[in-house]
């Protein structure tokens, strides 16, 4: 796209901040350009954090109802799934995915926990409880 035709409808996501688009200039280099967004992102992106918020609530009342651990909960909260959240972490998938269990997760070291902790920018005290 040439750099004249970068939208700048507005984003009312980015609160007045602007990104950066990748566009053609007009000496034909390609080169960051400002752009305020376009209406079409602001929809798609509001649509994915309201499925996002969807699972973790879902999350959520397993954990309070003894199905899941905190940890699922945490990590859908803090906009992750579960390849992010081992990758962030260190941790292999199924390791990951096995601590979504309760009964695993209760028995997780500190060190572990705080692996968790410091990837989704959770406190310690919280991560424990599926609490807001």
């Amino acid at each position: 796209m040439d750099d004249s035709q970068v939208p700048q409808e507005g984003n009312a996501l980015f609160k007045g901040q602007r990104k950066a688009v990748y566009a053609r200039g007009l000496d034909g280099k390609v080169r960051p350009v400002p752009s305020a967004g376009w209406q079409v992102e602001e929809i798609v992106t509001r649509q994915a954090l309201e499925v996002l918020a969807a699972q973790a609530e879902t999350a959520r009342q397993r954990a309070l109802r003894g199905e899941a651990s905190p940890l699922e909960y945490h990590m859908y909260r803090s906009r992750m799934d579960l390849p992010l959240l081992a990758q962030s972490t260190g941790i292999w998938q199924w390791r990951v995915r096995r601590h979504f269990r309760p009964e695993i997760f209760s028995k997780l070291s500190n060190a572990i926990l705080s692996r968790y902790s410091e990837a989704m920018g959770v406190p310690m005290e919280k991560i424990q409880s599926a609490e807001p």
